[in-house]
């Protein structure tokens, strides 16, 4: 018998390892291929239906590239389980993704699907995505085999001022009396279940749901059917160090990046600095892994370190921009050390957009090189288009506001906030009216500081640049501007209405 670390043990290893590598390659190479080819079809050209599975196939490929990459990660380094990760994760878009890939499973089987999120959940959260992924997917997989027919539904919200909750409600049978007995065991699944499957589901939901600090609640609905609660914390999904973005910098709750840098140091400043300004980022230890990524998701912006192992970043930005890829265009932000003339040249050759210098000394740096090549003709902030009645707000601020007032005086400051919004909201009216410049800019400052106060982030910048509008007596943008204000404005008054609702039934 060979001993664990005889030298014939360790060639024999080394050998597997090897082995390993080569296998890796080949899986994530056609793993990307999967991902790449469907990201070549025309969706647009194809009948609703056919889209939707293909949407489907999609999501589903995206996060079979995430499991694989973390399985081989793990196999390679001889590692077990880890504890889940927190990084900022845009919910809206992970509820998105979602969405796409069991809506095609639902139409199969001829059933609704559906998600609703309060609007008082925030999107930004200090959520390991991966874990989120496999617990909300775990839980609607069960929903939607054991559903023959009606609907499942995902519902997002504040089950409590600090407490998310993400319901997965269905009308299949409900869990039986031996189901229930064997809830959460590795071996739970019933001998009497008729319907195919391992039975894991339910265990793997509920041992990343202790990972990440919450817990998995299940019960029968009266009326048929079942609803599992998973339950997170404000400590799970709340990051205390956060720094909230501020108004001089950036606002990248809906942005994607991808931060290429092989120097855990300045991974470290760097991520702490996307993490204030709210983005979503990746990180890629080199250029090959960069490339991965990009081959696997899809991101709004790449910071990419010029001098990497592997694979530099003037190659990175030369595959990117010679391929015919969703990224070809992409902004590039190259950050390096090397400053001279024709360093410069050769970056900007490649096809970075704009170059900032090692060591960066501050947010504000990072934060105005993004605005110039995200948001260039926005002031002072920016200002997301679309749905205009949208409130893009920070509820954890409001959250933090009523916890320091305590449970008497939280009711009086909603009833405070109420009245001054909509005391602003009226004479903004007036001023409009009249076009009254100096009583616009007085209401303007009033709101600015309410939005702020509260984490209505979208809401103060409108009012910012409402506010320049009325200085510089712009009218035709003040006749678009306030509209979205007073919209806005509204909305907020219902999410406070709400807040009081929800505390006035908790109080009960």
């Amino acid at each position: 018998m060979t001993a664990p670390d005889s030298p014939v043990s360790q060639v024999s290893e080394n050998e597997d390892q090897a082995q390993l590598t080569l296998l890796s390659h080949d899986i994530r190479s056609a793993i990307s291929d999967v991902i790449g080819g469907l990201r070549l079809v025309d969706l647009g050209a194809l009948d609703p239906t056919t889209r939707l599975q293909l949407e489907r196939v999609r999501t589903a490929s995206e996060v079979l590239a995430r499991l694989t990459e973390e399985a081989l990660s793990r196999t390679a380094e001889n590692t077990g389980a880890t504890e889940a990760i927190s990084s900022n994760l845009q919910l809206l878009r992970l509820l998105q993704n979602i969405r796409l890939r069991w809506a095609g499973r639902a139409q199969e089987k001829n059933i609704s699907f559906e998600i609703t999120v309060q609007s008082s959940v925030p999107n930004l959260v200090a959520l390991d995505r991966m874990a989120m992924e496999r617990i909300l997917s775990n839980l609607l997989s069960n929903a939607i085999k054991y559903t023959d027919s009606g609907k499942v539904c995902l519902k997002v919200k504040m089950c409590n001022p600090d407490e998310m909750c993400f319901i997965v409600t269905d009308e299949g049978p409900g869990f039986s009396d031996q189901a229930l007995e064997k809830l959460f065991q590795y071996n739970g699944r019933p001998d009497s279940s008729k319907k195919p499957g391992t039975g894991l589901g339910l265990h793997i939901a509920k041992e990343i749901a202790d990972q990440l600090g919450g817990a998995l609640s299940v019960e029968n609905r009266k009326k048929g059917g079942s609803c599992i609660t998973l339950s997170l914390p404000y400590k799970a999904w709340h990051d205390e160090t956060a720094t909230h973005t501020g108004a001089a910098l950036p606002d990248l709750t809906d942005i994607k990046v991808l931060l290429a840098e092989d120097n855990e140091t300045n991974q470290l400043i760097l991520a702490q600095m996307l993490d204030a300004m709210g983005a979503e980022y990746e990180i890629a230890r080199d250029g090959v892994e960069a490339l991965n990524w990009l081959e696997r998701e899809t991101f709004d912006l790449a910071l990419i370190d010029i001098d990497m192992p592997r694979l530099s970043g003037i190659d990175v930005m030369n595959t990117l921009r010679s391929g015919n890829t969703p990224h070809k265009d992409m902004p590039i932000l190259a950050i390096t050390a090397y400053v001279l003339r024709a360093n410069r040249e050769a970056i900007y050759r490649a096809g970075a957009n704009r170059i900032l210098a090692k060591p960066i000394m501050s947010i504000e740096a990072l934060g105005q090189s993004i605005t110039t090549l995200l948001f260039p003709d926005d002031q002072p902030g920016h200002i997301r288009t679309g749905d205009q009645t949208t409130v893009e707000m920070d509820a954890t601020r409001l959250h933090r506001l009523l916890s320091i007032a305590g449970p008497a005086g939280a009711q009086e400051l909603l009833t405070r906030l109420a009245s001054d919004l909509g005391n602003v909201q009226q004479k903004m009216g007036q001023a409009l009216q009249k076009m009254d410049q100096a009583q616009l800019r007085a209401q303007t400052h009033v709101l600015i500081s309410l939005a702020g106060a509260v984490g209505a982030e979208h809401l103060q910048n409108l009012a910012q640049v409402l506010n320049s509008a009325a200085h510089k007596l712009d009218q035709d943008a003040i006749s678009e501007l306030s509209g979205r204000a007073d919209q806005g404005i509204t909305r907020l008054l219902q999410i406070i209405e709400q807040e009081q609702n929800a505390r006035t039934e908790v109080t009960e």
